[in-house]
């Protein structure tokens, strides 16, 4: 441990998924709450151990797509009946058959819009740096290697008993993630 700042947290670098998983369990159980794993390919049990929330994208997405229905369609009513009324031939002013097209490209583009933002909040983007990337292996996660990395932020974080947990699982490599 270098200066006098203690550790982010600690790495455990596996070869294999089902080891990982092992220690995951046991990290779980011992109470610890804020973990992460980084892995090369989807690995099953990860988020039923780490008991992960479903987002809600899909409703988020679906009330957007509402939501610019109807603001696009008012949008044109507003314009066409209220502001610029134009009676030419006789016709009505709300002639909503011609605001459907426009109403549905609207509702497609809010939804589309809102699709993309809850894509970025749901993998915490734009995240253009943070300490784990410095954590020794760390680029070797997207590769070949599983890791698990143990927060040391949150409170009454015991660094030694989680490197004992580590290790009873067997892992490559435990290090300290640096601060």
């Amino acid at each position: 441990m270098s200066g006098t700042h203690p550790p982010h947290g600690l790495v455990a670098e596996f070869e294999h998924p089902e080891p990982m998983l092992d220690a995951l369990r046991r990290l779980r159980e011992a109470g610890f709450g804020r973990l992460e794993v980084y892995t090369p390919l989807m690995v099953e049990g990860v988020d039923e151990i780490l008991a992960r929330q479903r987002f809600r994208t899909p409703l988020i997405v679906f009330m957007a797509g509402v939501a610019g229905a109807a603001g696009g369609f008012f949008g044109q009513y507003y314009g066409s009946v209220i502001d610029y009324p134009l009676n030419i031939g006789g016709r009505p002013l709300n002639s909503w058959p011609a605001f459907g097209i426009t109403t549905v490209e609207i509702a497609i583009l809010a939804m589309l819009l809102a699709g993309i933002l809850g894509l970025f909040r749901a993998c915490r983007l734009p995240r253009l740096y943070d300490r784990i990337f410095d954590a020794p292996g760390m680029e070797r996660a997207s590769q070949d290697r599983f890791l698990i990395i143990v927060d040391g932020d949150e409170d009454g974080f015991d660094r030694d008993r989680a490197h004992d947990l580590l290790e009873r699982s067997g892992p490559v490599r435990i290090a300290e993630v640096p601060p």
